[in-house]
């Protein structure tokens, strides 16, 4: 007779794979513009163009902006991430193993969520630094917000910059990034320590990310505005477990629904990183 795994066990297992998901890796989910709850393929996110002022004689009429309103798409594309569980191995599974085979699953479509997301902030950039010899020095992090300034990107706490670990080696090299005189002693990488964390420089908030592209020794590394790019929904991290009677083993099948897109290029900006460049 077919068994199953216990209503309890269930419940406790999908609550683990969203802890997981949620808290623990998925760091650029929440630095876009999330919509959640999708219905159907495709999602629609509006972009509003820049209003412009005007002045109107007594009793005339009221100037219009004439703001241009366009809209991007993006598509949800559907993702899995399954492992069988023999049921013999599951008379041995204690609350620790559960938490591994969650975790590794939660972990797998988060790794999948972030790429999702950085393959948009690449291909979307608006402006792009392809130095690819050289690493990130402070002359090109500052010309980066320069340019996002330039292009009336608000510095209100929604920039974020994402780097990968030697970049990150680099920043810590900068004294304006660094040093407690600049900072102050509260905003020191050195005491928080960065993976989880953002530091706050230049009007960035800036975090170390292990899965940004690589290729041949060139890493990309972004800085971004939350509202330039966007991310929808269809499912969330959810979890099926189903008893295949063929396997003697339940086929724990983690799978999302979702897809990424670029609103606003102005609000993007890749610099193209020596990931193998001597610290100095």
């Amino acid at each position: 007779m077919s068994t199953s795994i216990s209503t309890a066990f269930i419940a406790k297992y999908e609550a683990e794979v969203k802890l997981a998901y949620q808290q623990e890796q998925a760091k650029l989910r929440n630095l876009v513009r999330l919509k959640t709850g999708v219905v159907g393929s495709t999602c629609i996110f509006q972009k509003a163009g820049k209003g412009t002022a005007g002045s109107k004689t007594r009793h005339g009429n009221v100037p219009l902006m004439n703001a241009a309103h366009t809209n991007v798409t993006a598509t949800l594309t559907d993702a899995y991430a399954a492992d069988f569980v023999d049921k013999l191995d599951e008379l041995k599974t204690n609350i620790d193993e559960r938490k591994i085979v969650a975790n590794t699953g939660a972990y797998a479509l988060a790794r999948e969520t972030d790429s999702r997301i950085t393959t948009v902030l690449s291909s979307g950039a608006g402006t792009t630094d392809s130095a690819s010899t050289a690493g990130l020095t402070r002359d090109r992090a500052l010309t980066a917000v320069e340019t996002l300034v330039g292009n009336d990107v608000p510095f209100d706490a929604n920039v974020f910059g994402a780097v990968g670990p030697h970049q990150w080696a680099e920043l810590m090299t900068i004294s304006e990034f660094a040093d407690a005189d600049y900072v102050g002693a509260d905003g020191l990488p050195w005491k928080t320590g960065p993976w989880m964390k953002f530091k706050e420089w230049a009007g960035v908030k800036w975090v170390i990310h292990t899965g940004l592209p690589l290729s041949s020794g060139v890493r990309d590394c972004f800085i971004w505005h939350k509202l330039s790019v966007g991310f929808a929904e269809g499912l969330a991290p959810t979890v099926s477990i189903d008893w295949v009677a063929e396997k003697a083993a339940h086929l724990i099948d983690h799978m999302m629904s979702s897809g990424a897109v670029a609103i606003d290029g102005d609000g993007i900006y890749k610099i193209q990183c020596d990931d193998d460049q001597a610290l100095t």
